[in-house]
C-alpha cells in the first residue's frame, strides 16, 4: 500500500505501564521480593491465598507511588482506598488482586517528551497501587504449566496514560521517560527483560480530522522498548490495511511475536471484562497528611530535566552532551563524582562520553558494573591535565585500567608512558637535534615553519616518546627564532 494512504490516518495510542517497586518486602506480606529465588520459596500463607490471612500494607508502597505522582505532576489524593479486582487465573491463588479502582492515589498528571525533534506533553490519567500476580511457566514441561508464586504480592504501580500518543516513536520516548523517572526516584530498576517494567499498549486508528476513536486492540508481550515501538508500528499498519481492504478492526488482545515481527491473537474482547470491583474490607483507607507529603517532597532527587539544565549552565556543556549524561541517573552521578576529584568538566565529560560509553556498549553493562571507580578515572584525567601523559597514552592507560585494579599513575609508570617535563633532561637532546640538522635549521629560518614538526619528531624519537611535546615545541621554537 502506498505511503500516501497511511498519511490519511492518525493513530491513537495509550500505554499502561506496570513498574515493580524496589521494596524489600511484598505489598501486603513481610516476605522478600528479591529477584531470582528458587520457585515458590518467597511465599507466605497470604501469597498462597489461604483463608483467614490478613494483608498489612507496606508503607514504602505508598511513599514510592507518591514520589512517582509528584514527579509526574499528578494530584495526590489525601484519602484513597484499595479494591478487590476479581478474576480467575492459575497464578492468582486468591482469585482476586488487591488494586485500586475509583479512588487512585495519583491522577491528572503529565510528562514531557521529545520525539523526532518536537516536544510534546503526554497526559497521565492515573497511577494506582496494586499487587503482582505469580508467574506461569509454559516452556519447562511438555504437558503442564508450572506456577511460581514468588512474584505474587510484589508491589506494583500502574501508570495509565491519556490517549495522547500518536506515533510509535512517541510511545518509545514516553516509555523511556517513565523508566528514567523511576530510576531517578530509585523506586524501580526499569528492567523490562526481568519484568520489573512492563507495558501494554492500546492502539486504534482513525481518519485524520475525525474526533471519534476507532476500535482499539491491546498489545501485550513486549519485553523491550524497541519491541514496543515495532509492535505499535506493525499494528498501526495492520489496522489501516484492514480498513482499506474493506474489513473491520475487532477489539481483541494481541501478543507480539518478536521473532516473526508480527502480532497474533490472544483473545477477542467484545466487551470490557467485569472484574466485579468492590472495596477491600481488610485494608483501611490510605490517608496522606500534610506532614507526610512534605516529608516525601523533601526526599525527591534532582529530576533529569533540572539536572540537564544545571549541567548546561554550570559546566558550559552542550545540550546534547547534557542530555546523554543525564539520561541515566547513575551515569550522571558517576560523572559528577569523577568531576569532584578531577576538576575539569570538559575533560571529564569527553572521557565519559567517548571511552566510558564505548565500554558500556561493547560489554552490554550498566555504569554500576563499570570496573573503573570514580577516583581512579579522575586520576587518569588529572594525569592528562597535568601534561604527564599524552592523548594516545591516555587511551592505552584507560584500556589497561579496565583489566587491572591499579591507579592511572602506577600504570603510566609501569607502561613507561609518563612524559618528561624536566628541562635538564630535554635541553641536551634538543640542542643535539638542532646542531645535527643545520640545513633544516636554515630552511626553517627562511620561512619553512612546518619543519617544527620534524624537530619535535626527532626529539620524541630520541627520548623514546617520553618528552612532553608542548615543552619540546616551546624549547625548539625559542632556539630557532633566537
Amino acid at each position: 500500500m502506498s505511503s500516501s494512504v497511511y498519511e490519511n490516518y492518525e493513530a491513537v495510542i495509550g500505554l499502561e505501564v506496570h513498574a515493580q517497586l524496589l521494596t524489600e518486602s511484598k505489598a501486603f506480606a513481610s516476605v522478600s521480593t528479591e529477584f531470582g529465588g528458587s520457585p515458590n520459596t518467597q511465599v507466605t500463607p497470604l501469597c498462597l491465598g489461604h483463608p483467614g490471612t490478613l494483608p498489612v500494607l507496606n508503607e514504602n508502597l505508598v511513599r514510592y507511588i507518591i514520589k512517582m505522582g509528584l514527579a509526574t505532576n499528578c494530584d495526590i489524593a489525601r484519602k484513597s482506598i484499595f479494591a478487590r479486582k476479581n478474576y480467575f487465573y492459575p497464578d492468582l491463588p486468591k482469585g482476586y488482586q488487591i488494586s485500586q479502582y475509583e479512588t487512585p492515589i495519583c491522577k491528572d498528571g503529565h510528562i514531557s517528551i521529545t520525539a523526532d525533534g518536537y516536544d510534546k506533553e503526554i497526559g497521565i490519567t492515573r497511577i494506582h497501587m496494586e499487587e503482582d500476580a505469580g508467574k506461569s511457566i509454559h516452556d519447562q514441561d511438555p504437558f503442564n504449566t508450572l506456577i511460581d508464586l514468588n512474584r505474587a504480592g510484589v508491589p506494583l504501580i500502574e501508570i495509565v496514560s491519556e490517549p495522547d500518543i500518536r506515533t510509535a516513536k512517541e510511545a518509545y520516548e514516553y516509555l523511556k521517560r517513565i523508566k528514567q523517572i523511576v530510576q531517578y526516584l530509585e523506586i524501580c530498576d526499569g528492567n523490562m527483560e526481568e519484568g520489573s517494567l512492563r507495558c501494554d499498549a492500546n492502539v486504534s486508528v482513525r481518519p485524520k480530522g475525525q474526533e471519534e476513536f476507532g476500535t482499539r486492540t491491546e498489545l501485550k508481550n513486549m519485553n523491550s522498548f524497541r519491541n514496543v515501538e515495532r509492535a505499535i508500528e506493525f499494528e498501526i499498519e495492520r489496522q489501516i490495511d484492514l480498513i482499506e481492504s474493506g474489513g473491520e478492526v475487532v477489539q481483541q488482545t494481541l501478543l507480539w511475536d518478536a521473532n516473526k515481527m508480527e502480532t497474533r491473537m490472544m483473545r477477542t474482547k467484545e466487551e470490557a471484562h467485569d472484574y466485579r470491583y468492590f472495596p477491600e474490607p481488610d485494608i483501611p483507607p490510605v490517608v496522606v497528611t500534610d506532614e507526610m507529603l512534605d516529608d516525601i517532597k523533601s526526599e525527591l532527587p534532582e529530576m533529569p530535566d533540572v539536572r540537564k539544565q544545571r549541567f548546561i549552565d554550570e559546566f558550559d556543556m552542550s545540550k546534547d552532551d547534557a542530555q546523554t549524561l543525564t539520561e541515566d541517573r547513575y551515569l550522571a552521578d558517576y560523572y559528577e563524582e569523577v568531576l569532584r576529584h578531577a576538576g575539569n568538566p570538559k575533560a571529564v565529560s569527553n572521557l565519559v562520553l567517548t571511552e566510558v560509553l564505548r565500554t558500556l556498549n561493547d560489554r552490554s553493562i550498566d555504569i554500576q558494573e563499570f570496573p573503573i571507580g570514580e577516583e581512579r578515572l579522575a586520576g587518569l584525567v588529572q594525569l592528562r591535565e597535568d601534561d604527564k601523559i599524552n592523548s594516545s597514552a591516555m587511551t592505552e592507560i584507560y584500556d589497561a585500567m579496565l583489566n587491572e585494579d591499579k591507579s592511572a599513575e602506577a600504570l603510566a609508570k609501569e607502561m613507561n608512558l609518563v612524559q618528561v617535563s624536566d628541562t635538564g633532561f630535554l635541553e641536551p637532546i634538543v640542542d643535539d637535534v638542532i646542531e645535527e640538522h643545520p640545513d633544516e635549521v636554515e630552511r626553517y629560518r627562511d620561512g619553512k615553519k612546518g619543519l617544527i614538526g620534524f624537530f619535535i619528531g626527532q626529539v620524541m624519537q630520541r627520548s623514546q616518546g617520553k618528552a612532553n611535546p608542548q615543552m619540546v615545541r616551546e624549547m625548539i621554537t625559542e632556539r630557532l627564532e633566537a
